[in-house]
């Protein structure tokens, strides 16, 4: 079984990409759409060369040479390999502690260990990231300039997403929106002193560069941390365009409904 296991850990390792780029939608919890083609390529060369790995390992096994067992004792009838002196006596170079049944080929038994991430990805898979890592985001936000917005298209309530809705609360000096009613979904997250936050989480690349798009909402009970919701409120302004204390924007909550996570969980910049 050894001799597979080489075999074995490449082909549970693509099997486990596959099953999330090829088969579904999960590896948005963790990259970008536009990487998908790269999982899909990454998994099959896995599996290929695993394929590859099991037909070297069954080769080797049916073309290797039977084991000479048979122990030389060094005593000699007729005539020596090297002539008749009686006190020759061959040099065979035996290693007493040699196995000749040793197999070379073994893999080493750590490298079992990367079968656990793999097995783990292929049966449970992780969740997109969520509240806990929402709570790790500091709190502080660099001005990033205030200035005007284009205009909010006409009709209430206006879905946007929460970095839309968080960058004209902090920095929009035209207050676009002011007196309109909006429309967002995020998780759940809890802040201190009974306040509950919507949130999203930004990638740029994939889930470890993760930041973090968070409003506070007053004038509703708090789901359940990590609830996927829609919120429709009206933005609720505080602090100075552009400061420290803009931000996290607020939201005055006219309707909370729970909703399913989206296939794609992350907002995209």
């Amino acid at each position: 079984m050894r001799r597979y296991g080489a075999a074995l850990l490449l082909l549970l390792s693509g099997a486990a990409v596959l099953r999330i780029s090829l088969f579904s939608d999960l590896y948005l919890r963790y990259v970008q759409a536009g990487l998908r083609v790269y999982l899909v390529v990454s998994g099959l060369a896995l599996v290929v060369l695993g394929l590859l790995a099991a037909v070297r390992a069954r080769t080797t096994t049916t073309t290797e040479p039977p084991t000479e067992t048979t122990a030389t004792t060094g005593t000699y009838d007729g005539e020596h390999e090297g002539g008749d002196d009686p006190d020759h006596t061959p040099n065979h170079n035996h290693n007493p502690n040699h196995n000749p049944n040793h197999d070379h080929a073994r893999t080493p038994r750590m490298a079992w260990l990367l079968a656990v991430p793999a097995a783990a990805l292929l049966l449970f898979p992780p969740p997109a990231l969520g509240s806990y890592s929402a709570g790790r985001e500091a709190a502080q936000r660099a001005a990033q300039g205030v200035g005007t917005f284009p205009a909010l298209p006409a009709g209430d309530p206006v879905d946007l997403t929460l970095g839309q809705f968080t960058s004209r609360a902090i920095y929009d000096s035209g207050r676009s929106l002011k007196g309109r009613t909006v429309r967002m979904t995020g998780f759940v997250t809890r802040g201190a002193n009974g306040t509950w936050y919507l949130a999203r989480l930004l990638i740029t690349c994939c889930a470890a560069d993760a930041s973090t798009y968070k409003i506070q909402v007053k004038g509703a009970d708090a789901p359940v941390n990590d609830t996927w919701v829609t919120v429709t409120g009206t933005w609720h302004p505080k602090g100075k365009l552009g400061s420290e204390e803009a931000w996290p924007p607020v939201l005055d909550a006219t309707g909370v409904k729970t909703v399913k996570q989206p296939a794609n969980p992350y907002e995209r910049r």
